[in-house]
């Protein structure tokens, strides 16, 4: 991928989006994707449910490459971006969720097992859940430092880069 590929970032927040505090994930992950070469839209902060959907349906017809929300991924009945996100994807790909939840266990975070967050693919847009935590968004971006823009790639064609062999 030779331009630089574009991302937005949805935080997911009943409270931030009613102005009870202010969004602290959000510009983590923010500042994440642009240390790994995205341009970044956000982040725009909704509450849970519907807004969620709503938001990445637009995402996915504005082309973005990468769409990364963080929050509404626990365990709360208000927490419903997984099954919101679901609703949006063509496909899962299950084992990015899977190393960030291990990556926050591995960090000595005990609870980051009971995120409910799913990756996957919508259109030409690669789509990942976060927890919504700090440290959950900076665990997040980490994990996907390895592989977003390979993954971006792939979404948009491109094939696995090959090494000469013996």
């Amino acid at each position: 991928m030779t331009s630089e590929p574009s991302a937005l970032v949805v935080t997911v927040s009943n409270r931030a989006s009613a102005g009870v505090y202010a969004d602290t994930s959000g510009p983590i992950v923010v500042a994440g994707l642009r240390e790994l070469g995205f341009a970044v839209d956000g982040p725009v902060v909704v509450p849970d449910g519907d807004p969620v959907e709503e938001a990445l349906r637009d995402a996915v017809a504005a082309d973005y490459d990468v769409v990364v929300t963080n929050g509404g991924t626990g365990l709360s009945p208000l927490d419903l971006t997984p099954e919101r996100t679901r609703r949006v994807l063509d496909y899962e790909v299950p084992g990015v969720a899977e190393a960030v939840r291990a990556a926050g266990a591995a960090a000595g975070v005990a609870t980051a097992v009971l995120s409910r967050g799913v990756a996957g693919v919508a259109g030409r847009t690669f789509v990942v859940n976060l927890p919504g935590s700090s440290g959950g968004a900076r665990d997040g971006v980490a994990v996907l430092a390895g592989f977003l823009r390979h993954a971006v790639d792939q979404v948009h064609g491109g094939d696995h880069t090959r090494t000469a062999g013996p």
